[in-house]
């Protein structure tokens, strides 16, 4: 297998980056909606605030919210663009050489640190889980763990991490799971979520 583009690539990886990026945007477009309502009404009672704890104003409002100086929606809007780019590209038939690939991984490792560090905030500092940042949270975990597993696999990390990454593609739903489990297993015992719900 070579390190570009194969055929799995168009059947299996270009419809999850068309949906990721899909989803992605539509929750970054709903935080931006929030975050102009804050705006416009400081006093606004937003439609993803449901307690004290699971709600979007506080962190909208928050410096952590801005993290570079403006609302971090707007990166959503913009970084999402590029795997819906990439999986209609590969669905049309496109092929992309190794180098490329890097490239976007460095971008999702990127928007996947983050996001990290987002959770953390969110957690451990804000004391707040945002609805729709979690939903951006729940695409970055697949999306990074796919075009990290599916690099390795195809060659694009170099020949000793092909075996890993074939292995564990296999593996992908339940390493998700998991990451979904360990940030759910955080968020509770620190915030006590579901006395909350």
């Amino acid at each position: 297998m070579s390190p570009g583009t194969s055929r799995s690539d168009r059947r299996l990886l270009a419809p999850f980056l068309i949906l990721a990026g899909l989803v992605g945007l539509w929750a970054s477009f709903e935080l931006v909606l929030a975050k102009f309502e804050t705006l416009d009404d400081a006093d606004a009672v937003l439609g993803c605030d449901f307690s004290i704890v699971v709600q979007c104003g506080a962190n909208l409002a928050s410096d952590q919210g801005a993290a570079f100086g403006f609302p971090n929606p707007l990166l959503g809007l913009a970084g999402f663009v590029a795997p819906v780019a990439v999986g209609v590209a590969l669905l049309a038939g496109a092929t992309f050489a190794r180098w490329f690939w890097v490239v976007f991984h460095l971008g999702v490792t990127a928007g996947m640190a983050f996001v990290v560090w987002l959770i953390g905030q969110s957690i451990y500092v804000l004391g707040t889980l945002c609805p729709w940042c979690m939903v951006v949270w729940a695409v970055m975990i697949p999306l990074f763990l796919t075009l990290t597993l599916r690099n390795a696999a195809a060659g694009v990390f170099g020949d000793g991490a092909r075996r890993v990454g074939s292995y564990l593609l296999t593996w992908l739903v339940p390493l998700t799971l998991a990451c979904y489990l360990a940030v759910a297993l955080l968020a509770q015992f620190r915030l006590d979520v579901l006395r909350y719900l």
